[in-house]
């Protein structure tokens, strides 16, 4: 596994543990079909939120959460319709789109997560 494939790895557990504490449940995983993947979905209350997870180390340039454009943003909309399908949701509930971006800032130097909820 390549050493950014660990890191976005490391980044989805860390954005799950702190959804968890935020009070989310996690109802799937790294979620693909044909049209993309949805790193998390999850649930509060009534309402189901599939998340993009956007982790980088010391060096990037931008913010995580500036990575999610347009072209990500639709292929989520897209996947979400085959999650929905595939566990009989469609229609039934609420729904959004969020990303938790996390930062990284080197050993022994702490790492930032910002919960971006309702990007679309």
């Amino acid at each position: 596994m390549s050493k950014s494939h660990r890191l976005g790895n490391q980044g989805e557990a860390m954005a799950l543990r702190f959804l968890e504490m935020c009070g989310y449940t996690c109802l799937d995983q790294q979620y693909r079909k044909q049209t993309g993947e949805i790193d998390l979905i999850v649930r509060r209350g009534d309402t189901i939120v599939f998340v993009e997870v956007k982790t980088r180390g010391p060096r990037a340039l931008a913010p995580p959460e500036d990575w999610v454009d347009a072209k990500k943003q639709s292929r989520m909309v897209a996947t979400s319709r085959h999650w929905m399908y595939d566990n009989d949701l469609k229609g039934v509930c609420e729904f959004r789109f969020d990303v938790v971006g996390i930062e990284f800032f080197g050993l022994d130097q702490g790492m930032k997560i910002n919960h971006l909820a309702g990007i679309i």
